[in-house]
């Protein structure tokens, strides 16, 4: 028996904005407009190492670490709002053909693989398309570091997108 998606209203895109960010963008697209589902795009501004964290105490300061931090944080998650609207509205113009829907963008910081699953878990997210950069001399064989890891934790299909070869 093959199996099919059923009821698939809602699609997560996590995104890192990377050159992969609109090849992978348009297989959700595709997704979207095959089961008239709603994409929600999610990005997560990575949390600093611990290592790095404490570099920052060590030559700013913690309590001036921590003012820098909220100074520039919510600037930072609105600029990287504002460049997937816009990215969102390229798309719309580029593809008149292709009608889809964003019912939500989410900025947030975090570690991604613990925020993709914790959106696909908690919100009515029925399946996640989401880029992979693998890295290393075995690119060819290995998925990206977050995409495997959402892959072999989701409950929810994952259609995992890589980056196409040069000659693509």
């Amino acid at each position: 028996m093959i199996p099919e998606f059923k009821n698939v209203e809602r699609i997560l895109y996590p995104t890192d904005l990377s050159e992969n960010a609109d090849y992978t963008f348009g297989h959700a697209v595709r997704m979207a407009n095959c089961y008239g589902a709603k994409i929600t795009i999610l990005y997560v501004f990575e949390d600093l190492s611990p290592n790095v964290l404490m570099i920052m105490h060590a030559f700013h300061g913690l309590d001036r670490w921590e003012e820098i931090q909220r100074n520039n944080q919510d600037k930072i998650l609105k600029d990287i709002r504002d460049r997937i609207q816009a990215f969102c509205d390229e798309v719309t113009s580029n593809l008149p053909e292709c009608p889809f829907i964003v019912d939500e963008i989410i900025v947030e910081t975090g570690h991604p693989v613990e925020r993709i699953l914790h959106h696909l878990d908690k919100r009515p997210c029925d399946m996640v398309v989401m880029g992979s950069r693998g890295h290393g001399l075995l690119k060819e064989a290995l998925l990206g570091s977050t995409s495997h890891r959402v892959l072999r934790r989701s409950s929810k299909p994952v259609l995992v997108v890589p980056l196409p070869s040069k000659e693509d």
